[in-house]
């Protein structure tokens, strides 16, 4: 099998408040990537971060009464902690305000713009909405309001660093349509090829040191501006791999990744798949090779958020109802396409359907059947596998399915992939009834013998792709199920209940 090298970064999110669901999404549907392909041999670099330069981290200090630094040393310190709540295994975590690493990048990437003749200086009028950190015409408001964050953008008037984005028009285009840069799902490539037919025009790259409260990276040669918190915040994914430095990493795992992925909200689409392709295109470096682009997460209809509307801790959740309840539901029920509203109970409802009920049922009535008939001891499949063909067969389709479903950027269908060993195994019990197999065994029938032997190893080599392919997913649970299938021929007295249902604690959030 070949080896493939992947890059898998998320968004870094502002920290002008603690992090919420919303995000926790996005964080987890880049972990059960990282984990899928470091589990199928492939090399992989997951990396996240915080963007640390935002005005509305100015505001919202200001707003709280404490100097910046605090405040974004702070929330930034949670979203970093939300490694041990939601089990993510990041490879590395960048803050653009500390981190030594960026601002050298920033200011390397800045200047090879510029060498290629893409930044000019030039005033400008505009409406600036500070939620989405960018300047917004007309036209692309809603009764004069932000579509994004229903506020009303300020007008501003400045000099600043403007980048000639509309120089890439064509090459994007082709670049999009042709499959070389692909956006996931297809109604978002769509709708960034709408964008680029209708007209680029050059944005601006900077913003006046004043209005910024001197927070930021200064533009090189120009301390008086300070660098656009989306072109800081895009380097990331380069500044961490020692862009700007002697790093051996950013040759390795940008230029020499099989796959570039990017993982990102819906609401910044046009920063990741049409400034950051034009931007990397002007500094000679190449583009990520997949866009992955999520909805949101709702409360009655209303998106999750960190400021101006519903919040849900995820940390919370999770110390509420269990790590792998949150990150399933995550994955098991947000669709590829839509938004999907959230409640606790329907979190809980997901867990005991399919962790008590359904996984951990099957394991423990597995289980017990092992140590009832065999002693605990597995047996093998021996030659009488007729019955259990079925099972075995989606046990050995299962992988395939799931990494197609992956290849696609489909979290829910590749739970459902998984899930079909669950329901061949119980519907494998409910047809070879082992109980009776057992009966006729002991009333001196070899061959019932030697189907109940078959049908108890098919169902222990279910359970065990069960915990191989569920620990990208739920990465806890699956060591529990692994824990209780031993490796050594038998298996640990059944625990019960290998999973307890969370109903009684719907309250306690």
């Amino acid at each position: 099998m070949t080896t493939r090298r992947h890059y898998i970064t998320t968004t870094i999110p502002y920290v002008n408040a603690r992090p919420h669901l919303g995000f926790a999404l996005e964080l987890v549907q880049a972990d059960t990537l990282a984990r899928h392909h470091r589990h199928r041999g492939d090399e992989v670099r997951l990396l996240s971060g915080t963007d640390d330069n935002s005005l509305k981290n100015v505001l919202a200090a200001e707003a709280a009464g404490v100097d910046v630094r605090t405040l974004v040393d702070r929330n930034a310190e949670a979203f970093a902690a939300l490694r041990g709540p939601l089990a993510l295994s990041f490879d590395d975590f960048i803050r653009t305000s500390s981190d030594p690493r960026h601002r050298v990048g920033v200011e390397r990437l800045w200047r090879r713009c510029a060498a290629a003749g893409d930044l000019y200086r030039t005033a400008y009028e505009g409406l600036y909405c500070v939620g989405c950190e960018q300047f917004r015409t007309a036209d692309e408001l809603l009764d004069g309001r932000c579509p994004e964050h229903g506020t009303e953008p300020e007008r501003v008037a400045e000099e600043n660093w403007f980048f000639r984005l509309s120089r890439y028009t064509d090459r994007l285009h082709d670049l999009i349509a042709g499959g070389h840069l692909r956006i996931e799902p297809a109604a978002r490539r769509n709708e960034v090829l709408a964008l680029i037919a209708g007209g680029l025009r050059d944005f601006s790259v900077s913003r006046a040191g004043t209005r910024a409260r001197g927070w930021g990276i200064p533009v090189p040669d120009d301390p008086g501006q300070v660098v656009y918190v989306w072109w800081d915040a895009l380097g990331n994914y380069v500044t961490s791999l020692g862009y700007g430095t002697d790093d051996p990493a950013c040759t390795r795992w940008w230029a020499g990744s099989d796959h570039r992925t990017h993982l990102v909200g819906k609401g910044v689409v046009r920063f990741h798949a049409v400034y950051w392709p034009a931007i990397l295109l002007s500094a000679g470096l190449p583009l990520p090779t997949d866009i992955l682009v999520h909805d949101y997460l709702t409360v009655d209809g209303r998106k999750i958020s960190k400021s101006g509307g519903p919040t849900v801790d995820p940390a919370a959740l999770a110390a509420a109802y269990g790590t792998d309840a949150v990150r399933w539901w995550l994955l098991r029920e947000v669709p590829r396409v839509g938004d999907a509203d959230f409640t606790p109970d329907r979190l809980v409802a997901r867990a005991d359907a399919d962790f008590a009920g359904g996984l951990g049922n099957l394991v423990h009535r597995v289980v017990t059947m092992v140590h009832r008939y065999r002693g605990g001891a597995v047996p093998s499949l021996g030659a009488d596998r007729y019955a259990v063909r079925p099972l075995l067969d989606v046990c050995g389709q299962a992988p395939g399915r799931i990494d197609a479903a992956l290849a696609d950027f489909d979290f829910r269908r590749a739970t459902e992939a998984v899930w079909t060993i669950v329901e061949e195994a119980d519907r494998c019990v409910d047809a070879t009834r082992p109980w009776e197999l057992a009966r006729a065994e002991r009333q001196g029938n070899t061959a019932a013998g030697e189907r109940l032997d078959a049908v108890l190893a098919a169902l222990i080599t279910a359970c065990r792709t069960l915990a191989e392919e569920l620990h990208p997913f739920i990465p806890g649970s699956a060591a529990r199920i692994t824990a209780q299938l031993t490796a050594a021929g038998e298996t640990l007295p059944p625990a019960h209940p290998l999973f307890p249902r969370l109903r009684e604690t719907v309250d306690q959030l």
